[in-house]
């Protein structure tokens, strides 16, 4: 299996070498099936904007390759149907609001869980790259009466929250990282306890989890914010 986290971002530049192995990885299990293009499954919560949104994401997979589109685009504070991952090849969810996003997908959580335990690959971009994690990092700027990033990045919540997420890795995910000054939300929800240390994914940049460890590609870095005798350990890693 292979999870795929994107930080955001629209830049056809990075394009391949950011959707690229997600969705070779999709047509590989699309040929198993007989078929000759992949279906993927591109699941979007938004309102007002939800096809549009669905529209750039199939855009930016095409730089990858040829793939059937299975789009299902529902608005925010609505349920996802079952339906949006019947028999599919690889799994899409875009951004938007991560909090909204998070309550949507958390029904279908376990049937992703089980899917991509069986080989299906997941993409997860910016808010889908973020409710990945076992521990979901989905918003807030502030911790207490403390501000630990831009007001502008915290997903419509005040507080740092953490919630459960989907559940395919061990440590928290943020995004637009460099983009958003979103790293020092990273760390300070690390210094304070509330998750056990995380990465923060740049945009036009992709982190992919697999079976071979981590590997990074496009413009940008990873961030890794580590818990420590000390306070928290900061390192990057870069594509």
């Amino acid at each position: 299996m292979s999870v795929h986290l994107v930080g955001g971002g629209w830049s056809p530049d990075s394009a391949p070498e950011v959707y690229g192995a997600f969705v070779i990885e999709a047509l590989e299990r699309g040929l198993g099936s007989g078929r000759e293009h992949p279906r993927l499954a591109i699941i979007v919560v938004r309102t007002g904007d939800g096809d549009e949104h669905a529209q750039k994401l199939v855009t930016a997979l095409s730089a990858g390759g040829t793939f059937d589109a299975h789009i299902t685009a529902v608005a925010e504070g609505s349920e996802l149907p079952a339906t949006a991952l019947s028999d599919v090849d690889g799994i899409v969810i875009g951004g938007g609001l991560t909090p909204a996003y998070n309550a949507a997908v958390a029904p279908l959580a376990g049937e992703i869980r089980r899917q991509v335990a069986a080989g299906v690959p997941y993409l997860g971009f910016s808010a889908g790259a973020a409710i990945a994690a076992e521990g979901a990092l989905i918003g807030g700027w502030r911790i207490g009466d403390v501000a630990v990033c831009p007001e502008d990045a915290s997903e419509d919540l005040d507080e740092v929250t953490v919630q459960q997420g989907i559940g395919l890795l061990d440590v928290s995910i943020d995004v637009h990282a460099a983009q958003w000054g979103s790293v020092s939300r990273l760390i300070a929800a690390a210094e304070a306890g509330l998750i056990d240390g995380g990465l923060a994914i740049d945009e036009d940049t992709v982190l992919v989890v697999g079976e071979g460890g981590l590997v990074v590609s496009g413009a940008g870095s990873v961030w890794r914010a580590i818990p420590a005798e000390t306070g928290v350990l900061v390192s990057t890693l870069g594509a």
